[in-house]
């Protein structure tokens, strides 16, 4: 054995496992006291930047969730408006239905009923006005995508979150072709003689059929109107029209090439071009054009901007007759030019930057419902109607139920948007969170139980290793019997 007192190797080495001893001992004791196997960059440089990416992302999808949450409340509050708005529209419909009973109403009654009907559309306008969400108005259309038109005949209808703000100068409207009606004229006047011999005529729509035959004492006048009324009371959406030589006209009110009709008459020509035979109308024709130089859907009177397009979703109504040239690419040869404003309501519902869900809400104003509806009676929306005359209560009904239309499909809308894109994604939401804090803490966090093994063996070690240090401590004492 070599004694040596300048440097005791044992001692040395004894030292330096008592400190790595010590050392992993405090790391255990960190580790069980913050919960947290990785409290600086140096316990894993890598793991730390795995485990920080994944709270953020963790921090992002719980703000997602609180921000579908508060989307929810919003889409709700607009819903549960237009659910009002809804049954104010039926009750009006209701009352314009009474009104138009002209047998049984006289004046007094048809006041009371517009009295209760400017009442109602009081109201509409009301909750249009005051239904805020915080400090948002959230039915005025403020809070959705709206537009502008220049050129005669033409209308802005509506617009989506997808529709693009237009240039200053609004997109150009080109037409090619004018949307039409399905009609059917006759070539042969109907006649006396005709009615005499039992002239029988037959209308069919939307599965409804309305069947006169010629009584005796008849006039082609008595004949017409007891066509017509049998037609309204079918609920026929067309038009009966007798020229002065008694040319007969069966035109549908609506445009485009969908819908449709069939007619037939006795005499060859009245009607049907075969006596007896039902014939179809002539389809009418869908518009054609272009909305800001993309080429739009058309369908009955209206474009509809393509999908895909900076004029996604936009529509306009198109009245007038001037058409522009498809060869040229002139933008000063259009119908007119729509100017869209888009301010649909965002929603961040998800964790990185563009996770967005858009959604507009329209104009519930009177001024806007019930707008485009062809009608006798000049109505252009539902705050210019009235019930004082038959005919008027009819259109009246008719634009109400346009609106009831109208205002029923945003509230699906807003039911579609609710259920997918914001509570599925809420459920989505949860599940990532749960699945990414799950990854995290395998990650970051201490196995308890592993950390207490770890720590009782580095407790001994210490220990061990610290008395095994007092012992080499003691080796250089033998030097002292050398000397003695």
């Amino acid at each position: 054995m070599v004694l040596r007192i300048n440097h005791n190797t044992a001692v040395m080495n004894a030292h330096r496992n008592v400190t790595q001893n010590a050392q992993r001992l405090m790391k255990s004791l960190e580790q069980m006291s913050s919960g947290m196997k990785i409290n600086r960059a140096s316990d894993s440089p890598s793991g730390l930047i795995i485990s920080e990416q994944m709270r953020a992302q963790i921090s992002g999808l719980q703000q997602a969730a609180d921000n579908s949450e508060v989307g929810i409340g919003m889409v709700q509050t607009a819903e549960a408006a237009l659910g009002e708005v809804s049954a104010l529209l039926v009750n009006i419909r209701q009352l314009a239905t009474h009104a138009a009973n002209e047998g049984a109403t006289d004046e007094v009654m048809l006041r009371a009923d517009q009295m209760e009907i400017d009442n109602a559309l009081d109201t509409i306008d009301r909750i249009t006005a005051q239904t805020q969400f915080g400090v948002k108005r959230i039915l005025d259309g403020s809070q959705g995508a709206n537009g502008v038109t220049t050129g005669e005949g033409l209308e802005f209808v509506k617009a989506g979150p997808m529709t693009k703000n237009s240039p200053v100068q609004g997109y150009p409207v080109r037409v090619f072709r004018l949307g039409s009606q399905a009609s059917v004229e006759g070539q042969e006047p109907l006649t006396e003689e005709m009615i005499g011999n039992g002239e029988e005529l037959t209308v069919a729509e939307g599965g409804r059929v309305v069947s006169i035959r010629a009584r005796p004492g008849d006039t082609v006048a008595s004949m017409l109107g007891r066509l017509r009324n049998e037609m309204t009371a079918a609920g026929m959406n067309l038009e009966l029209t007798a020229f002065e030589d008694n040319i007969l006209r069966v035109s549908h009110r609506d445009y485009g090439s969908a819908p449709t009709f069939f007619v037939a008459s006795t005499s060859p020509g009245v009607l049907s071009s075969q006596g007896g035979v039902l014939e179809e109308a002539v389809r009418g024709q869908d518009i054609q054009g272009t909305l800001g130089g993309h080429m739009a859907n058309g369908r009955g009177q209206e474009l509809t901007g393509g999908e895909g397009t900076p004029v996604e979703a936009l529509q306009v109504r198109y009245t007038g007759t001037l058409l522009s040239d498809p060869s040229s690419d002139d933008p000063d040869d259009a119908a007119g030019r729509v100017a869209v404003y888009q301010n649909s309501l965002v929603f961040q519902v998800g964790g990185n930057a563009d996770q967005q869900v858009s959604v507009s809400l329209n104009n519930t104003n009177t001024r806007k419902l019930g707008g485009g509806v062809k009608n006798a009676s000049g109505f252009r929306n539902l705050r210019e109607v009235s019930v004082m005359s038959t005919e008027k209560a009819n259109d009246t009904i008719r634009l109400v139920t346009k609106a009831i239309d109208d205002v029923t499909f945003n509230r699906a809308e807003l039911g579609a948007f609710q259920k997918n894109a914001l509570e599925s994604n809420l459920t989505q939401l949860r599940i990532v969170e749960e699945n990414l804090a799950s990854a995290e803490s395998t990650i970051r966090d201490t196995d308890m139980a592993e950390a207490a093994a770890e720590y009782t063996r580095n407790s001994i070690l210490v220990q061990s290793s610290s008395a095994m240090m007092a012992q080499a401590n003691q080796v250089t004492r033998t030097v002292l019997t050398l000397l003695d």
